[in-house]
């Protein structure tokens, strides 16, 4: 299997529903994080202060041949409280990465990011046939690294001087994989 990007789709949860990012979802993503520097930290891009910013970095991302983007519903509410996407893992066959995620803050130490990432890596395994989720995060960046390490990533290395944040300072990427076989014992822990 040749790695290639998720078409956009629904994905339902008990709590969340992931749905294809479009510009509808903006002013309630706003709502959500905009202006708030925590949120927006690890994320290779300024925090938007304006709708309009956060409407053009959405925009950006949707139109990226890199990216299959999700807004994040709260099911109880109705509304966006963050995104979340795959993308492609250039040099790895059957391979897919979810990243490019955040949550308001409102949904911290929830059930939202487990169940999002429940939903994204099995539908990568049983439906789309991938063998390896890929998720990374700045080595700064330690309550993602649990997040990670808690849904059963398994640390796979540290790329030095990966890129540079927004602020120009150079960004250490930690890289972490689940396979396919490895996470049905995940999926049961996590889902109990």
């Amino acid at each position: 299997m040749t790695a290639h990007l998720p078409v956009p789709v629904t994905l339902d949860g008990p709590a969340v529903r992931l749905e294809p990012l479009a510009p509808a979802h903006v002013p309630d993503l706003f709502l959500a994080a905009g202006g708030d520097d925590d949120v927006w930290r690890w994320l290779p891009t300024t925090t938007p202060r304006t709708v309009d910013e956060l409407s053009r970095i959405a925009e950006g991302l949707i139109a990226d041949d890199a990216h299959t983007p999700f807004a994040v519903i709260l099911k109880e509410t109705g509304r966006a409280v963050g995104w979340t996407t795959y993308g492609g893992v250039p040099g790895f066959d059957a391979s897919v990465e979810i990243g490019w995620t955040w949550y308001g803050r409102a949904v911290w130490r929830t059930a939202v990011n487990t169940e999002c990432k429940l939903l994204l890596i099995d539908h990568a395994f049983d439906k789309l046939g991938f063998n390896r989720v890929l998720l990374k995060t700045d080595s700064l960046n330690t309550r993602s690294q649990a997040a990670i390490r808690r849904i059963g990533g398994v640390h796979e290395g540290t790329l030095r001087r990966h890129r540079r944040r927004p602020d120009g300072t150079w960004r250490d990427t930690v890289y972490f994989g689940i396979l396919d076989d490895e996470w049905p014992a995940h999926r049961t822990r996590l889902t109990a």
